[in-house]
């Protein structure tokens, strides 16, 4: 049976457009976002598919887009729906921040770097740049490395820090395994980083590290 028969309550769109885009499964959003399904498959049908070939909603978003395309009644058409819908939430994750007028803890950013950070197999380090109120001048991936390292330059951050004329920073890098504790690493790169950003009087707020779980904060941990 197709989707446009069954009962209008249980359609997905009327669903979403009536009670809310919470009240859908996550098989019925993938839905909508593949727009129709194929011979004797509805587009539910396709996405619990996908999801259960990928083995969650993470793993199909962290996919390579190939193959996502190769999945049977998906191809590179709907491909790009789905990954122009999750672009989207990530911008609209964005711009809340960029409008705040002040950032007053770790809490105020954690969405926004883990919508920016967590989706990556390799290590990227990021900063987000403040004037001296804390309001957001700039966020910048600056180094990208390997699933389990990346090599940061002081030199490079400070460069950038007088650049984009920041009396701040918040450090942010994602581990792509999923366990966001810190290593020995991370904190001795965060004092080195720190060091070389006060000789330029530019504050180091927090670094915080993305994972699957709550993101660590180095300033909560009295790290700073």
């Amino acid at each position: 049976m197709r989707i446009r028969d069954w009962p209008a309550a249980e359609r997905p769109r009327e669903k979403l457009l009536t009670h809310g885009a919470r009240q859908l499964s996550t098989a019925e959003l993938l839905a909508l976002c593949i727009g129709h399904g194929q011979q004797g498959r509805t587009a539910v049908d396709l996405g619990r598919d996908a999801l259960t070939h990928f083995g969650s909603l993470r793993g199909l978003l962290d996919a390579p887009v190939n193959d996502l395309a190769a999945l049977p009644g998906w191809g590179p058409a709907r491909t790009a729906r789905l990954l122009a819908a999750v672009e989207l939430g990530r911008r609209q994750l964005e711009e809340p921040l960029a409008r705040q007028a002040k950032l007053s803890g770790p809490e105020d950013t954690r969405a926004f770097l883990r919508a920016c950070l967590r989706h990556y197999d390799h290590e990227v380090f990021a900063v987000l740049f403040l004037d001296n109120q804390h309001r957001v001048i700039h966020f910048e991936e600056l180094f990208r490395g390997t699933v389990d390292s990346c090599s940061v330059h002081p030199r490079e951050v400070v460069k950038r820090a007088l650049h984009h004329r920041a009396g701040a920073v918040i450090f942010a890098h994602n581990h792509p395994s999923g366990v966001a504790e810190p290593s020995p690493a991370d904190r001795q790169i965060t004092r080195r980083l720190k060091e070389a950003l006060a000789l330029v009087d530019v504050r180091t707020l927090d670094h915080l590290v993305i994972g699957d779980e709550h993101p660590v904060s180095f300033a909560e941990r009295g790290w700073l």
